[in-house]
């Protein structure tokens, strides 16, 4: 398990390698990641992609996406390209594309095409001093 996101965070199931993975038939968010630097940072990930979909064996993953290029271009060969995947309890559509636009204003993957900025300011939370 890998948590994504601020404050606590989404449980996501992963990272896995992409390459040999069936996606199963399910709604989820996913997020594709890469390792920087493998040898001196093993455990450290950085996400190149994020999105969801109603079912993820329609998503064409692994590498039929129309994304899959990048991803493969930024991590430096296809079998250092990860996934991760979290389906919110609950989550529709309109709950799953909340938090993608939540996480591509968080990590700025670069293989997102769209672009967001955090939407909150820090009266709307509190401050704990």
């Amino acid at each position: 398990m890998i948590r994504l996101g601020t404050a606590a965070g989404y449980p996501f199931e992963g990272p896995r390698l992409l390459g040999g993975w069936a996606p199963p038939a399910a709604p989820a968010v996913y997020a594709i990641l890469c390792r920087p630097d493998a040898e001196a940072h093993p455990d450290r990930y950085a996400v190149i992609y994020v999105g969801q979909a109603e079912d993820l064996a329609a998503e064409r993953l692994p590498f039929r996406h129309p994304r899959a290029p990048c991803w493969i271009a930024r991590a430096g060969s296809r079998w250092k390209v990860h996934i991760c995947t979290y389906d919110p309890p609950g989550g529709l559509r309109p709950h799953r594309e909340q938090i993608v636009r939540e996480l591509t204003a968080v990590y700025r993957p670069r293989c997102n095409r769209e672009r967001y900025e955090h939407a909150w300011e820090d009266e709307w939370i509190g401050h704990s001093r």
